[in-house]
């Protein structure tokens, strides 16, 4: 039952001997996949090294299996070439050298449309907003690279040692749900929906079950559908992980929407399907700021239609009064100036480098509204670098994020597939750092990936330690893909007091990074 195995040492880092020996026994009875700690990271921290390991180890077959249905697609399509994947630090490699090393891939995402963003815009200097469907995820691009956060990315709240892009992501996209609470007070988001002018677009009947909501004097499900997901393959068997309640609701939705009103009508059956979303297994359709963009002729790919009758009641939601096409508009404004207020507030942030409290939060706040005023003070706030905004929905929202915060915002043309560009024009990047040690007596250790060699003198043990981390630099980006990679050292000294050269080394860590286009 066993799928993969991880293997930490403690000092393995130093010399990772045990960790490979134990790795061969594996693979030897087992012939399962095996990580071992000191191939993710050059750094001591043991238990962390270890938990990086066992994160790694747990994605391994889902990897596999997306690398899996890529190559059969390609396949199909006639398609002969090395497939690369975007690894979180925005650089590139063979899917089959990412197949053993998939945490790396870890916001992949945000990393290759900082990449693919540069690459259109010409840039050295900026912050990105990524906005798509579900979420926005904003980064900096400075001095030409992505910045990468020095304590590792997170995973499932766990603090790993993975190298990737510094980057905050918030639940805000063109697909959020849009929520009015029984006061009728407005929320966007974190819950992805299919947005109902989409669904309407795609299947017939969703423009009559909405007029036939709108019609009912009596609260609604606020024009919400549920249907098995789009372009996917839902198991209503779940590997027994439903309960009767959970069986029973999933045997009665289909390819075809169906209104959350008639399948879950009750608080019992709706928390059910909460669970069944949750589960993956059905997809909700509902009121998203695509659907507001549509109804203030600001989108027109899918059904306005549909969005405006669902606009329609989700306006009379908490106040049966508010009816008619000027109270349709007006909820559709709230939801589009919600969505401008909080991408504001996520760049304001995001420069900030953490969310302010207390007066700050107020006067951030009174900045992202478009007030730009607080009590009788004028506020002016925004980012010192340029805002790139990629993705599909940006230019519906970032002009008057720009015009609020007095910050420039760029579009660069085929701004929403930036995040194609920038897998298509990442290059294959790896880093190999070796540690010297000296034990203050005039001998020294250099302490690679190969084990440790001693050395009568620092000259020495520099050069030496320089060959293997440029040795092994060069050798990772050849397996990743790279051609001709360029290489670029490093040596960080930490000399005795009052010494001026290698003759009072005390420590000194050697960093080689390799760099190479990819293969073709």
């Amino acid at each position: 039952s066993v799928e993969a195995f991880a293997v930490a040492s403690r000092f393995a880092v130093r010399n990772p001997a045990h960790e490979e020996a134990v790795r061969q026994t594996i693979v030897q009875l087992t012939g399962k996949p095996v990580t071992v700690s000191s191939e993710l990271s050059s750094a001591l921290d043991a238990p962390r090294r270890a938990l990086t390991a066992v994160l790694n180890a747990r994605l391994i077959s889902r990897i596999s299996m997306l690398i899996e249905a890529v190559q059969r697609s390609m396949a199909a399509q006639g398609i002969d070439a090395p497939l690369m994947i975007v690894k979180g630090d925005g650089s590139l490699a063979l899917a089959q050298a990412v197949a053993l090393r998939p945490i790396e891939t870890i916001l992949s995402g945000p990393a290759a449309s900082l990449v693919g963003a540069a690459y259109l815009t010409g840039l050295e200097d900026f912050l990105l907003s990524d906005m798509g469907g579900t979420t926005t995820d904003l980064g900096f691009f400075i001095g030409g690279r992505p910045v990468v956060s020095e304590t590792g990315a997170v995973v499932g709240g766990w603090r790993t040692m993975v190298k990737a892009i510094d980057a905050r992501t918030i639940g805000l996209g063109g697909d959020s749900e849009a929520v009015l609470d029984y006061k009728g007070n407005l929320s966007l988001g974190p819950q992805r929906v299919v947005p109902v002018s989409l669904l309407a677009s795609r299947f017939a009947g969703i423009e009559a079950a909405l007029e036939g909501e709108l019609a009912q004097s009596a609260q609604s499900m606020q024009g919400r559908f549920v249907l098995l997901p789009m372009g996917g393959v839902a198991t209503r068997v779940a590997g027994g992980r439903l309960n009767d309640r959970e069986a029973n609701l999933l045997a009665q939705i289909g390819d075809e929407p169906a209104a959350v009103s008639k399948v879950a009508p009750t608080s019992a059956l709706q928390r059910t399907l909460r669970s069944l979303q949750a589960k993956g297994l059905v997809q909700i359709g509902g009121f998203t700021p695509s659907d507001a963009a549509h109804v203030l002729d600001m989108q027109s790919n899918w059904s306005a239609p549909a969005a405006r009758l669902c606009a329609s009641i989700m306006a009379r939601q908490g106040n049966e009064k508010r009816v008619g096409a000027e109270a349709t508009m007006a909820f559709c404004r709230d939801v589009w100036e919600a969505a401008v207020r909080l991408s504001g507030r996520a760049i304001v942030n995001t420069a900030l480098g953490r969310d302010p409290g207390g007066l700050s939060n107020e006067l951030v706040d009174a900045v992202c509204r478009g007030a730009g005023r607080h009590g009788r003070a004028r506020i002016s706030i925004a980012p010192e670098v340029p805002i790139v905004a990629v993705g599909g929905p940006v230019k519906i929202y970032y002009p008057e994020v720009g015009r609020r915060l007095q910050a420039e915002i760029v579009f660069s043309d085929f701004c929403d597939v930036a995040n194609a560009v920038g897998a298509a024009s990442g290059v294959v990047s790896t880093s190999v750092c070796v540690e010297i040690s000296g034990d203050g007596g005039g001998m020294f250790r250099v302490l690679g990936l190969d084990g440790a060699e001693t050395f009568a003198n620092a000259a020495a043990a520099v050069e030496r330690a320089c060959a293997k981390a440029s040795a092994a630099a060069r050798a990772a980006v050849l397996e990743m893909g790279a051609s001709d990679p360029e290489l670029s050292v490093t040596v960080e000294r930490q000399l005795l007091p009052d010494a001026v050269d290698d003759n009072g080394l005390l420590s000194a860590q050697v960093t080689v990074e390799a760099v190479g286009r990819p293969q073709l």
